[in-house]
């Protein structure tokens, strides 16, 4: 009886499928890129033009942004009091009660405070306007406003895209002052530093306007990646109510992806 014959795997097989799945990924990374670039064309002609609804802005901003404060008055608060947590042992081990202030708000201002409430507003805001677009893009109501000379991107990308930025910045200057008004009562009760001693340590001259900036400057860019990434996969759904899904977790991975990135590079730069 005639053996089986032996089937072998070539030995650059395992490489070639590595090299085919890292250029299959760098494939769609560029192409979501290209995609958010043309759209933040499109988005920023409208907003020169002033061609964008006026109520739509107002609805949107009242719903990503005043209702998103419950969880970022949360989230500062206890950001706050954690850092103090942290730094309790070091700063008991070396004396340096008065640097608490300047320590907390080293970190919150460029750091924590616009990290976080990105991370925050990307899962709330984010994560619902892509499902809001894929879901309208699902029921062809974005088709039906084309059929009536209705523009999508004038009457709903654009108001969305300012809301989230304009949440996003905003939500870091409220993140900024509750995570050191935490941070200051958690010192208080923790490590007896007085709240005037807190915020002498902040006010000591050891902080600048760059690092103020730093955070804000940031929150801008967050606010415009999210905004951008949201509104792109929202209107690039396909494949029914499954791919709304995708669209969303899409977003989500991708927004906190990139979050972390412009961090990086901003920190180098301001």
């Amino acid at each position: 009886m005639a053996a089986a014959p032996v089937t072998t795997t070539p030995p650059d097989e395992p490489a070639r499928g590595l090299v085919q799945g890292a250029g299959s990924a760098a494939l769609a990374v560029s192409q979501a890129i290209g995609a958010m670039g043309l759209l933040a064309s499109r988005i920023f002609s409208r907003i020169a033009k002033l061609e964008l609804d006026r109520d739509e802005l107002v609805r949107n901003l009242y719903r990503m942004g005043f209702q998103s404060m419950p969880i970022v008055i949360v989230t500062a608060l206890f950001t706050g009091g954690i850092m103090v947590v942290q730094a309790a042992p070091l700063v008991n081990r070396i004396g340096a009660h008065g640097l608490l202030g300047w320590a907390a708000g080293f970190g919150t201002l460029r750091e924590i405070a616009p990290l976080l409430t990105a991370l925050m507003i990307n899962g709330r805001v984010g994560a619902n306007n892509t499902a809001e677009l894929g879901t309208m893009v699902v029921t062809e109501q974005i088709d039906a406003m084309r059929v009536l000379a209705i523009d999508p991107v004038s009457f709903l990308v654009a108001p969305r895209f300012i809301a989230i930025t304009a949440t996003l910045f905003i939500s870091t200057v409220f993140a900024d002052v509750l995570a050191l008004l935490g941070a200051s009562m958690m010192g208080d009760a923790l490590l007896g530093v007085a709240p005037v001693t807190f915020y002498n340590g902040l006010t000591s001259g050891l902080l600048g306007v760059g690092d103020i900036a730093s955070g804000l400057v940031k929150s801008v860019l967050f606010g415009v990646l999210i905004g951008l990434s949201s509104c792109q996969f929202g209107l690039g759904v396909t494949g029914g109510a499954p791919g709304v899904g995708r669209a969303v977790n899409a977003t989500v991975v991708a927004s906190a992806a990139g979050v972390f990135v412009i961090d990086y590079f901003v920190s180098f730069t301001l």
